[in-house]
């Protein structure tokens, strides 16, 4: 049972969510507005989906060409998910064309540094260096998106940014980097004590489930929640309108 759940259960549920959140974004006419979400939920069901599927079936599991596939893909969704977060940090500097200045030179920084410490694995491996770089790169690149997606939300919870749908989106990319994040810890501290079998158990069901949170958390947010612009904004307007009322 929970081979058949891993194996195809899991996976095509994820599918499924893909495909939903897809046509949320088209039906609603939202995919205008977030341009950006589109790409980034087409690359993981294509991605992943797809392509991977297509060369697990070509190669096999066990072939390292499949092995260099995958991280090669694994590669160009850390890039889609970290360009994905830096569009959510521009729509929260929206009024604040000062403060995205700093937050924009700030991401660049933080893509150079993961490249740069990334690049050292390459002194530690001589006979194949590409597909420990890509590795190392994608997990760096996601680690990275983890602090960055902590940030933007205690950004939005200072500014008083009230937009639903923007917190919702950032919420939701928060379930999958805490997940990838807790599985990584766990199975660090489970090798170490000599118990690694335990978490490797766990490797089918908790990214994918982590994915699927996130998912439908995006699904809401497209379908439910709604655009709001921050309430100092809102406190203008108000203020205009007393006085229109007062005139």
């Amino acid at each position: 049972m929970s081979e058949w759940l891993s194996d195809n259960g899991l996976p095509y549920g994820i599918y499924l969510l893909e495909v939903t959140a897809l046509l949320a974004l088209f039906a609603n006419g939202r995919w205008r507005r977030l341009k950006g979400l589109c790409v980034y939920i087409g690359l993981l069901f294509g991605l992943d989906g797809i392509v991977r599927t297509a060369a697990l079936n070509h190669f096999g599991l066990a072939s390292p060409q499949y092995s260099e596939f995958y991280w090669l893909t694994d590669v160009v969704l850390a890039i889609g998910a970290f360009l994905l977060t830096c569009g959510f940090f521009r729509r929260a500097c929206a009024r604040e064309n000062r403060m995205w200045r700093f937050v924009r030179l700030f991401l660049v920084f933080v893509f150079v540094l993961v490249v740069i410490v990334s690049a050292l694995t390459l002194t530690r491996h001589y006979e194949q260096i590409i597909t420990p770089f890509m590795t190392e790169f994608s997990q760096n690149l996601y680690f990275s998106c983890l602090i960055l997606n902590t940030l933007l939300y205690l950004m939005i919870q200072q500014f008083a940014i009230e937009d639903d749908e923007l917190g919702l989106l950032v919420c939701g990319m928060g379930v999958q980097f805490a997940g990838e994040a807790a599985f990584l810890a766990l199975f660090n501290v489970t090798r170490q004590t000599g118990s690694a079998n335990f978490a490797r158990a766990l490797i089918p069901f908790l990214s994918p489930a982590c994915t699927m949170g996130m998912l439908l958390t995006w699904i809401y947010a497209i379908n439910g929640a709604r655009k709001e612009v921050p309430v100092r904004a809102r406190i203008r307007d108000s203020a205009g309108l007393a006085e229109a009322v007062a005139e």
